[in-house]
């Protein structure tokens, strides 16, 4: 009898050495493991998360590009279809058996992520420039830019033309003109004002190709004005924006201001 308990005393430790490691094997998965609050997160509040973990702003006509990473904008169209369908039932339209819209709430996100709205999205086109060998300093006018854009009070529409005036200096970087489109598009493409949209542009003009003026003029239709409210067909808004030489010589801007009226 007393060589079966020997026997027994060592198989009863043995198991306890196995159960403590299995346990740390455990810790150190759970430790890796997400925790279980993260999942099921919607992707919009993920984003959210990370632009308000850097204090940075998130309004309907800025860029939150650098906070969004590969793959994750057809995460986010899809969520976005989600709530436009809850929108559209909302509506009390019947998506089952209107044939006509069966897959609009999918085709609605897909056009506000990756179109209308896509200057929100997306990175800045990349901007090539070149050195002013010829050493330029007269007026340049780039335009007329068809611009579509968005009104961030009814997400109507803002159809309209813009055009840009450059007087660089014999130092300043010069871009290509199609440049000057695709940046236009570019910040064109958000819900915002009108007023708002010509003064970041500008800005952004001048930190990239550091001109002595720059001067632009938007002349654009409002939706919101004549979809909705008073209805008005013929209202348009024209607003400019003068920089540096455009705005001291009034000279130079009364000769970019008539070289418009020719075009």
């Amino acid at each position: 009898m007393p060589t079966k308990k020997t026997p027994t005393k060592t198989v009863a430790k043995a198991p306890a050495k196995k159960t403590s490691s299995v346990k740390s094997a455990k810790n150190a998965t759970q430790k890796s493991t997400p925790k279980k609050s993260d999942a099921g997160t919607p992707l919009s509040v993920v984003i959210r998360r990370r632009i308000e973990a850097q204090k940075a702003r998130f309004h309907a006509n800025d860029n939150i590009s650098k906070f969004i990473q590969p793959g994750e904008l057809e995460g986010l169209v899809d969520e976005v279809a989600e709530k436009m369908q809850a929108v559209l039932e909302s509506l009390v339209i019947d998506t089952e058996s209107d044939h006509n819209t069966k897959n609009t709430s999918q085709r609605v996100a897909k056009m506000f992520i990756k179109e209308v709205f896509n200057g929100r999205y997306v990175e800045q086109p990349t901007l090539t420039k070149f050195p002013n060998v010829s050493r330029l300093n007269e007026l340049m006018i780039i335009g007329p830019i068809t611009v579509r854009s968005a009104c961030s009070h009814h997400l109507c529409p803002i159809m309209g033309r813009i055009w840009i005036g450059v007087l660089p200096s014999k130092e300043s970087a010069l871009i290509g003109l199609s440049k000057y489109s695709r940046l236009t598009e570019w910040v064109m493409c958000r819900p915002q004002i009108q007023e708002e949209a010509v003064v970041e542009l500008a800005d952004m003009l001048e930190k990239k190709i550091k001109p002595i003026g720059v001067a632009i003029v938007m002349d654009a239709d409002h939706f919101c004005m004549q979809w909705r409210g008073v209805k008005d067909r013929d209202s348009k808004m024209v607003n400019s924006v003068m920089r540096g030489a455009f705005l001291k010589d009034s000279n130079l801007r009364r000769e970019f201001l008539s070289l418009l009226d020719k075009r």
